[in-house]
């Protein structure tokens, strides 16, 4: 046999074996969740609530999105609007939709404007028992609240979340935040891969109530990964609402997306250097499978086409997902682990991102880390 049959007969078997591992992964044969937090009663009544809702701009339909989150079945709530001032595009929205709104303390050159805002509510309203962070851009279901606050009832759990399904609205670029976003639901679904959610989240007054933890927490620019961090340093876990509906409806054009993205991924890695080396290691495999099973099925014998079984299950995952799936979606999904790749690339060297018309400084934001999270 000469050098060159060996080579190939390495470069199959190494091939069979990362489609192996993947379809396994993909299956959740490694999934270690213990399936449990997230599944509390879910009951209208419990502690009472405040819904924080941060503002800034206007979202496509914050008029929606405000009526969603005030008219919840939840029976002892409150909700507030947050916005840096009272000049903001979204007030007369606001006003009409009856809402309280309060005005974040002023910029004292730490943490981002959304954090700024979640602490002026925590620091001035403080006889709750349950505070919610919800996003301006976020519309949810009649229970939402209900089932969000539910898994708090577990001592155990220090936070709740869920996470939205990107309803495309217009345009490719809109379904292919759709896909973007089903990664995100398939961390939620592990207890090992699940993380906080800033647009639709909820703790108890206590896992914040200190001086050291609102020092972090206000020292941050996102405050989702200085929750979660807290929560992990106390001990405690996240529960999932799954049936917690959240939605963002979506209009992008292809660099309103990328913008996007690459800010997710730079919050992502910001949040947990990990996330680097296991996505550039994850989409890498997913794609060199894909193209290797293309390749040598035409060159070769169809047989090849077993290694495109991690992207078959993927996909048949996305469709089952996706509330209105179409020729786009498979489109859309086929280029995804393409575009996460370039996302990742791209973050890694990012030391700063631009939020809602701010740029922020994110090349600290991963060692300033609260306890021993």
């Amino acid at each position: 046999m000469d050098a060159s049959a060996i080579l190939y007969d390495i470069f199959v078997s190494l091939l069979l074996l990362v489609d192996l591992g993947l379809v396994l992964l993909s299956a959740g044969i490694f999934d270690g969740t213990k399936g449990k937090r997230g599944t509390a009663e879910v009951m209208d009544t419990g502690p009472k609530t405040l819904v924080m809702i941060p503002c800034r701009g206007r979202d496509i339909t914050l008029k929606e999105n405000i009526a969603s989150a005030m008219h919840q079945s939840y029976r002892d709530y409150d909700a507030v609007a947050i916005v840096d001032s009272m000049d903001d595009e979204s007030i007369p929205v606001l006003r009409d939709s009856g809402i309280g709104i309060m005005v974040s303390d002023g910029d004292d050159g730490k943490g981002s404007g959304k954090v700024r805002a979640i602490a002026t509510a925590l620091e001035e309203k403080k006889g709750y028992g349950i505070y919610v962070i919800l996003d301006s851009d976020v519309h949810v279901d009649k229970k939402w609240l209900s089932e969000l606050v539910a898994p708090l009832s577990d001592k155990d759990t220090g936070i709740s979340t869920t996470f939205p399904y990107f309803r495309p609205m217009k345009g490719f670029w809109s379904r292919m935040k759709t896909v973007w976003g089903f990664v995100g639901l398939g961390l939620m679904e592990s207890e090992r891969t699940r993380f906080g959610w800033g647009g639709s989240l909820a703790f108890r007054r206590e896992l914040v109530d200190g001086k050291s933890e609102m020092s972090y927490f206000k020292s941050m620019i996102s405050d989702d990964i200085a929750i979660t961090r807290i929560a992990k340093a106390k001990g405690l876990g996240i529960g999932y609402c799954r049936k917690a509906g959240a939605t963002v409806n979506c209009e992008e054009s292809f660099a309103s997306l990328w913008e996007w993205s690459n800010r997710q991924a730079a919050l992502s890695i910001a949040g947990n250097r990990k996330v680097l080396h296991y996505g550039l290691t994850f989409y890498a495999a997913n794609i060199l499978l894909f193209l290797s099973g293309i390749a040598l099925a035409l060159l070769y014998t169809p047989f090849f086409l077993v290694l495109l079984a991690p992207y078959a299950i993927g996909l048949a995952k996305a469709y089952q997902r996706s509330r209105d799936a179409s020729a786009g979606t498979l489109v859309a999904f086929t280029l995804s682990p393409f575009m996460y790749m370039a996302n990742l690339i791209v973050a890694s060297r990012m030391k700063s991102i631009t939020w809602r018309g701010r740029e922020y400084d994110i090349s600290g934001e991963s060692s300033r880390r609260y306890g021993t999270a």
